[in-house]
């Protein structure tokens, strides 16, 4: 197949038609396809003496478990048998058992069930399965984008081994799109891929597999597009194809480069100067680029820590939350999680208070400036330990008026330090009152008076 052979209009899709017959030729997943693996024992043994342990393959989409399951079932000659639980219902599934048991008893032949988008399955059709999975009638192999501790029915849990499947890394698109544009299955060398249309293919990819050939079949088609290049000559795939092919704008982002580090610095100082669009801006810029969420997500847990801080405490529970709910239900609907938490964080009071404390806490331990434990304060469990005194004239706190005890816990050489002095902003005017007043029952002297509220910036 050469030439236009390799770009025919109305052919099959260029990711189905890359798709790997062995496992040998998957890209990525390596953890799950060393040897030895259930994965790798799966597809090299039809008769089942290894045995014949069902799986289910959680991952973000493109990253190749529609095509583990076909892989598996050529490479062992067991007979395949695909369902979509979007079509499928509990009777296609029975009838795919009873077809599986037949085929076994007659013709010793084991079936692979392969069932994608099994979290689009009722319980009553899960449970359906479950006859097949434990008597051993299919090899069920079920593809999910969602938890399957959520999504997928205890019982077929515990009779399943669950396989996470990680995002392409770019090294492994690379290998995929260069495989496509030689192979002649592929594009056969009908274009010439220049190393800037690779590069934002792979990009825009942001780890998909799918959505990589997709790109690549489309601005291939562009470049050999009658009139778009001279007779005779090979049509060549460049960045402004790319971008034309796939109607999106290609973003100068490189994740290792100083666009990388300028756009994060940019998004974390935005949060922290309290403008809700500039943020928005940068977290589109990172998302569009294809930037690892969890990266986004690590980084909205830091600033609500370090520029909020107890300002307002509950911006670490939104920021937390959001990278929990991103790593449940993955891109593109992450990014709605991640929206919220910035909004909430650009929008929220801001203080550095307890994040200097702590740095001017560290800055006296590395000088040396420590001292020993009030004795008071020391363990007096250990045997011989009252002997040495510890623990001696400990004021246990809850018996005192209003639960705290005069008393010193600072080592002698650093009683009356301050590390904390909360600001005004937000839940720290509350905050620093309270202080105040806690400072003074720990010293013994009178608590200062409240004064009435009075209005403050959030």
């Amino acid at each position: 197949m050469t030439g236009q052979q390799g770009l025919r209009t109305g052919a099959t899709p260029l990711a189905v038609r890359m798709r790997p017959s062995s496992l040998d030729e998957v890209a990525g997943q390596r953890h799950l396809l060393g040897a030895g693996s259930p994965l790798v024992n799966l597809a090299q043994d039809a008769s089942g003496e290894t045995g014949s342990v069902s799986v289910i393959l959680w991952g973000p989409p493109g990253t190749g478990k529609t095509t583990i399951a076909q892989a598996i079932a050529r490479s062992s000659g067991r007979r395949f048998v695909e369902l979509s639980a979007v079509t499928a219902g509990v009777k296609d599934v029975r009838q795919v058992m009873d077809e599986a048991r037949s085929t076994r008893d007659l013709y010793g032949l084991s079936t692979v069930l392969f069932l994608d988008e099994i979290h689009r399955f009722s319980k009553a059709q899960q449970d359906a399965l479950l006859p097949g999975v434990e008597n051993g009638w299919v090899i069920l192999v079920a593809a999910t984008t969602e938890n399957p501790s959520f999504s997928v029915i205890a019982p077929l849990l515990s009779r399943s081994l669950l396989l996470t499947l990680e995002p392409l890394s770019e090294d492994d698109l690379g290998v995929l799109v260069d495989r496509a544009v030689s192979d002649p299955r592929g594009l056969a060398d009908a274009v010439t891929l220049a190393d800037d249309a690779r590069a934002a293919i792979i990009r825009l990819a942001s780890g998909d597999a799918r959505r990589a050939l997709t790109a690549l079949e489309a601005a291939a088609t562009v470049a050999a597009a009658p009139g778009a290049v001279a007779e005779g000559e090979t049509p060549v795939v460049t960045a402004e194809i790319v971008a034309a092919a796939v109607d999106r704008a290609l973003l100068r982002y490189d994740r290792q480069g100083d666009e990388h580090y300028d756009v994060i610095s940019a998004f974390i100082k935005s949060v922290r100067g309290s403008d809700v669009d500039a943020s928005l801006h940068y977290l589109a810029r990172m998302i569009e680029a294809g930037e690892d969420p969890r990266f986004i997500a690590r980084r909205i847990m830091i600033s609500a820590a370090e520029d909020i801080g107890m300002a307002d405490p509950h911006a670490l529970s939104v920021a937390v939350s959001a990278a929990q709910g991103v790593q449940l239900i993955g891109m593109p609907e992450g990014r709605i999680l991640l929206a919220e938490a910035v909004v909430y964080l650009a929008t929220a009071p801001k203080s550095n208070a307890s994040y200097k404390a702590l740095d001017a806490a560290i800055a006296d331990v590395r000088a040396g400036r420590i001292g020993r434990v009030p004795t008071p304060l020391r363990d007096a469990h250990y045997p011989g330990a009252k002997r040495l005194g510890h623990g001696k004239g400990y004021k246990y706190a809850h018996d005192a008026a209003y639960g705290v005890a005069e008393q010193q816990y600072l080592p002698d050489e650093l009683r009356g330090t301050r590390y904390y002095e909360p600001t005004t902003n937000g839940y720290e005017r509350e905050v620093g009152p309270r202080l105040d007043r806690l400072r003074a029952l720990l010293t013994g002297k009178p608590m200062p008076k409240r004064e009435p509220d009075t209005p403050a910036a959030d």
